[in-house]
């Protein structure tokens, strides 16, 4: 953070050059802070985009990775990062034993304080299979630690489609469902058709040869019949929760204004 450039902030709004509403934005853009010399952290993200800054685990060493986290939680109360092999998340323990980490979601995370909570609203997540879930568990986690409520459902893919019929009223009651699938990827598709909420395709590289690493589930995802339908990147589970949560906070803001 750039202190000359908050102080002239502070000083516009005490002598009434500026509103507190216009200095609000203008925070929203204040300089970010380097982490030695390899990362700029950006502790202002939350306040343009709803979320703080994540921090993407492969290509970084245990050492860089354990300063970002320690120059994220002096102004978040919690620190994520993402795509942590388990080996890697055991270096990270050793510096931060108060890190918490999800083997299955890939995801550790250090909590500095309350997590703030996103409103009423559910997320609700689905796998067509067990081989699906790290990628459904990246998403689970990550809209949990940003302070959504979730539901999980695992293994109703169409190959046993009586698996998914039979949570008919779960499906009903969804406020926005994130569906993950690999395979020919038509999960989505079933659910679309059956319910009245935002779905949110999430293609797994889960399948044989010619699902050519997701690429397949992808396509029959983007060019689904039933209507409704999102789609993010194969295996970002992490995107689709960060889509889900934006989606329910604008219903929770559109909601207020209603009010």
């Amino acid at each position: 953070m750039n202190p000359d450039a908050l102080q002239e902030l502070l000083n516009a709004i005490a002598t009434g050059k500026i509103t507190p509403d216009t200095a609000l934005e203008k925070l929203k853009h204040l300089n970010f802070e380097p982490v030695a010399d390899f990362a700029k952290v950006d502790h202002h993200r939350h306040l343009r985009t709803g979320f703080p800054e994540v921090i993407w685990g492969p290509g970084k060493t245990p050492e860089q990775i354990v300063q970002i986290i320690n120059t994220l939680s002096r102004h978040s109360p919690v620190v994520m990062a993402t795509r942590i092999e388990t080996a890697i998340a055991e270096e990270l323990e050793v510096e931060i034993p108060s890190l918490i980490y999800y083997p299955t979601a890939r995801i550790c995370a250090l909590k500095t304080g309350q997590i703030p909570s996103q409103g009423s609203g559910v997320i609700s997540i689905l796998t067509a299979g067990t081989a699906d879930l790290p990628v459904a568990e990246e998403a689970a986690i990550t809209a949990q630690l940003c302070g959504f409520k979730t539901q999980r459902l695992w293994d109703v893919g169409v190959a046993g489609i009586h698996r998914l019929l039979s949570h008919r009223d779960l499906l009903a009651q969804a406020d926005v469902i994130i569906v993950v699938a690999g395979m020919e990827g038509a999960l989505p598709s079933v659910v679309a058709g059956m319910v009245d909420c935002p779905v949110i395709g999430v293609p797994t590289s889960v399948g044989y040869g010619t699902s050519f690493g997701g690429v397949a589930p992808l396509l029959t995802m983007l060019n689904s019949c039933a209507t409704g339908i999102g789609v993010v990147n194969i295996d970002n589970g992490f995107g689709a929760a960060i889509l889900a949560g934006q989606i329910l906070r604008t219903a929770e803001r559109l909601k207020g204004k209603e009010e």
